[in-house]
């Protein structure tokens, strides 16, 4: 498959820690991937970097072979580049509706038209209606984002990072704080999403039922640098990645 993005050297460094050292990275289209570690290993930092929410120190990201190294955010999210975050960014006293309608009319440039009511944008109601059927959302369209489950809430917030029809989509933690039925619930919307969409999927999580249930691929970093590349069964008996997670006895071992 064709490399979507990828990386050559990237560095970033916080005083003298070493965030990200010389990143070599390959993300291919139609693959997803997974991005594990222990606390501290520069998961967030590396889609940070990826993303544009940070500038790297040296090296360089290409996404469909074009340099990106110091594209702002904005001009990344044009490109098909986009995100979600550990922390809930939703609207709350929105609906569910008026929340998918902001990203995308100003993706669509239309969010500075005043004149015109939103309801009469066809073709951004649309593109409103298919995202909340995609992330099953429509029942509760017209509910306060406020009054929806944690679940929900994360499953609306999927749906704001996918309203400008990414190429290439970072899901940071998208389960985190969800009890195991939610869990259940986004896991699969993220499995068929992936499967049915044109949007390649890299998520960053805790949970390892999850990412050895969901991924195509595993990449592990480890103080900056990347410690593993594999398949989930690779992964699994990495040698490696075994020391640096809890020794011989490790989550894995119980799946």
């Amino acid at each position: 498959m064709a490399d979507l993005l990828r990386t050559e050297k990237l560095r970033k460094y916080f005083g003298v820690v070493s965030a990200a050292d010389d990143i070599d990275l390959q993300i291919e289209e139609g693959v997803l991937t997974s991005i594990i570690g222990p606390n501290g290993a520069g998961k967030t930092t590396l889609i940070n970097l990826l993303t544009g929410n940070i500038l790297a120190d040296s090296g360089k990201v290409f996404f469909c072979d074009e340099n990106i190294t110091y594209l702002p955010i904005h001009k990344r999210v044009k490109k098909g580049i986009c995100r979600s975050f550990q922390i809930m960014n939703i609207f709350p006293k929105l609906t569910v509706l008026e929340n998918l309608q902001i990203p995308i009319l100003s993706f669509m440039n239309r969010s500075l038209r005043f004149i015109k009511p939103v309801y009469r944008h066809t073709d951004v109601n649309d593109r409103v209606e298919k995202l909340l059927k995609e992330v099953g959302l429509m029942d509760k369209r017209d509910l306060p984002a406020g009054t929806l489950s944690h679940g929900d809430q994360r499953l609306l917030e999927i749906g704001l990072a996918m309203a400008p029809d990414p190429r290439l989509l970072f899901l940071d933690e998208p389960t985190a704080g969800m009890n195991p039925v939610e869990r259940v619930k986004i896991l699969q919307n993220i499995r068929r999403l992936s499967r049915e969409r044109q949007s390649t999927f890299v998520i960053v999580e805790h949970d390892m039922d999850i990412v050895f249930s969901l991924s195509d691929r595993i990449i592990v970093l480890h103080r900056g640098q990347i410690l593993a590349d594999g398949k989930p069964e690779e992964i699994q008996q990495n040698e490696d990645v075994r020391r640096v997670y809890l020794g011989e006895e490790l989550f894995w071992d119980k799946l």
